[in-house]
């Protein structure tokens, strides 16, 4: 059980690096070193602890998400030893203690990118998420973007796009590009959070045939695309990328009628930002998305293997 997880005191943990998180991508932005107030982690955002912690107090420097806020607006927050959040440090136990005992979205620390506990994350309604060379984070935000199926909204433009026919879909035919776009897009501007250790781990998932992805082709190119994995009835998308305008939002609005098709759940989309909400993506409290993860992990048998464009 979780009694004998060793726990982690931010305010006792010395030597702990600098974490350097970033808003987490499915479709969106995500900008370093912006700051507001660490209640709005719920809302999508993430923050960076840059200094030492001491025995008396934690400074917090939160990030935003948003361009233009400048560095200079960040709330310092002093957290006193009788309410210092603790956080699970992982071992070699595949396990994760219960989703409501997150400290700001955030559950636990440590551990590795193994198969298995990737998928015990995902089946916990967790997902890993922290910068290059710093500790593996495991997140469990307080509210959830996901994207029921029926909401989907395609506006009038990329209606013309779809009808156009201007993209190929592919399905699985190039996996390992599409991550490594995802990681060269974001590594290009505001730095990314999909290092080389996370690349080769859902490398390794896509080998077992649970991850999966959606891909947008022109004229013989890939210029778009979207990957995440797939357990169950559900789809947890992790990132995108577009070499060309609408690809990556193509590949998106293919994945949602593709799970309309085969009989999915809603599309995890992890936190929410204004472009998942233009598309229909809707905010949901922790306990609620709990609850549909335990629907739909148990409404159909996992669809491992390369996916084709039918079924």
């Amino acid at each position: 059980g979780h009694g004998s997880m060793p726990q982690f005191d931010p305010l006792r943990f010395r030597r702990l690096r600098r974490w350097s998180l970033k808003r987490h991508p499915l479709i969106g932005l995500a900008a370093e070193g912006r700051s507001v107030n660490m209640k709005r982690l719920s809302q999508g955002l993430r923050y960076v602890i840059r200094r030492r912690l001491h025995e008396a107090k934690v400074r917090l420097f939160p990030f935003c998400p948003y361009i233009g806020v400048p560095k200079a607006t960040a709330a310092v927050h002093f957290i006193t030893m009788q309410n210092a959040p603790k956080v699970a440090l992982l071992d070699e136990t595949i396990a994760f203690p219960p989703i409501e005992e997150a400290w700001e979205g955030l559950l636990a620390i440590g551990g590795d990118l193994t198969e298995a506990r990737l998928i015990a994350a995902y089946e916990h309604g967790v997902f890993p998420w922290y910068g290059e060379n710093d500790p593996i984070l495991w997140w469990a935000p307080e509210e959830r973007s996901v994207l029921f199926l029926d909401s989907l909204h395609i506006a009038k433009s990329m209606r013309s796009v779809l009808n156009s026919n201007r993209f190929e879909l592919r399905i699985d035919t190039a996996f390992e590009r599409v991550i490594q776009a995802c990681a060269d897009v974001r590594s290009a501007t505001e730095g990314t959070w999909i290092s080389q250790d996370i690349i080769e781990a859902y490398i390794r998932l896509h080998d077992l045939g649970l991850a999966h992805s959606f891909e947008a082709w022109r004229d013989g190119k890939l210029v778009g695309g979207l990957y995440g994995v797939s357990i169950g009835c559900m789809f947890f998308g992790e990132s995108m990328f577009s070499a060309e305008s609408n690809a990556s939002k193509f590949c998106f609005i293919q994945l949602v009628e593709w799970a309309k098709a085969n009989g999915y759940g809603p599309i995890d989309c992890q936190i929410s930002n204004s472009h998942l909400l233009s598309l229909g993506a809707e905010i949901i409290p922790r306990e609620a998305y709990a609850k549909l993860l335990r629907t739909y992990l148990a409404a159909g048998k996992t669809r491992r293997g390369k996916w084709t464009i039918h079924k």
